[in-house]
Formats: C-alpha cells, structure tokens, sequence
C-alpha cells in the first residue's frame, strides 16, 4: 500500500516515514503544494495524509483539486488546528479523515487502514480470491490455509493484482506502484520479473492466477 506525506514539518514527517515503513507501507514524503500537487499528477496512493498549512498554498485548495479531478485516493487531513469548523469543512470537501496534532502514530496506521479498507476492500480485513487468502491486519498470505512467506514487496504486488483483478496490469503500473517513482527511470524491469516469478513460486497452485500478458504486463484469472 502507498501512502503520500505532505508536511513541512521535517521531524514530524520522518518519524510518520519510519512509522509507516515498519507498518509495510510504501511511504514517500513531500513538503509543500507544489512537490505535492506534481505526485499526486503522477500517480495513485491508497491514503493522502494532507497537512493544512504549507509552504506555497492550503492543503485544503489541494484537497479540492483531487476531488476535482475524481481521484480516488483516500485522504487524511493533519492539522495543528482542533477546530470543529475546520474538521466539518474538510469532510465536505471530501477528506476521508481528519487528525488533530499531536497525534499518537498507532492512531494514525489504524486511520489509514481503516480509510483503505473501506475503499478497496468493503471495510473487510481479509481478502479472499479462490484458495488464497490475505489478512491485512496479520500482514499475512494463505493458501490452501497453508502461511506462504511472502516479502513486503511481494505482498504489495500481489494486492495490487488483486485491486485490478480481471485486468491487464501493465509493468509500467507496477514498477511506479512499487516504487513511487515515473517508469521513466528504470533501465528496465527485472526486479518486476523477479517480483513475479518469486511470487508464483511461493504461491504454488494459487501462482497460475497470474497470468503473463507478453509485451504487456500481468493479469489475475
């Protein structure tokens, strides 16, 4: 799961990266709109945590251009300010959550769980596909009821598979899904097939779900 940090904070920001990472998110960090707003362009997140007061514009001018351009990224407003009236005008805007500082870092990994699960999983913590099961909470891999030892990268693929399951993924969407970086920037895409081919491997009969689209990217059947 990608999550997006946009604080200017420097030590607030750092300490939710390493807070995060230990959860298995894939975290990047900005520090004010415009960084932001060039991400955001670019790619897709699972949550946006949105702080208010930045350097060069308000979060909630941004939180309004995502919502503007139907962006389907969770988004958790972070403010210094415990104001009601605040709180109200971001949730109308669409922010799916918002944090009052200081806020304790378990509280904030619940929150983001809670939002990712309520837009990509029907507020369930077990994904089911066939035979293979992932407990989001566990961070845990099942088939045939069988723990399967998956890396935090492998898992996160496999996710990813299963949000677009039925469609055509392509390698492109993969590597900046892992990444947080633009395809542009990979001399080519062995870590994906390496990726991949782990990923099959570990999940024996539940792998042939994957199918490999050539010249494309990957399916789940």
């Amino acid at each position: 799961m990608k999550i997006l940090i946009v604080e200017d904070e420097r030590e607030l920001a750092n300490s939710m990266v390493n807070y995060l990472q230990n959860e298995d998110y894939f975290c990047e960090a900005v520090a004010d709109i415009d960084a932001a707003r060039e991400k955001i362009g670019l790619f897709d997140y699972d949550c946006i945590l949105l702080d208010i007061m930045l350097p060069k514009g308000s979060g909630l001018d941004l939180l309004e251009e995502i919502k503007k351009a139907n962006k389907m990224d969770g988004v958790i407003i972070i403010s210094a300010k415990n104001s009601v009236e605040d709180r109200i005008f971001s949730l109308k805007l669409g922010a799916d959550d918002y944090l009052s500082k200081p806020f304790n870092l378990a509280e904030l990994s619940a929150r983001i769980q809670s939002i990712i699960r309520r837009r990509n999983f029907d507020g369930n913590n077990i994904i089911q596909y066939k035979n293979l099961v992932i407990d989001l909470n566990a961070k845990s891999v099942k088939v045939d009821d069988v723990e399967v030892e998956v890396t935090k990268s492998e898992r996160a693929l496999l996710i990813f598979l299963l949000l677009n399951k039925g469609k055509v993924v392509s390698k492109n969407s993969i590597a900046e899904h892992l990444s947080g970086q633009s395809a542009m920037y990979f001399d080519n895409f062995d870590i994906i097939y390496t990726h991949i081919k782990n990923l099959k491997k570990k999940l024996g009969n539940a792998g042939d779900y994957i199918k490999t689209i050539y010249g494309t990217g990957y399916k789940l059947v």
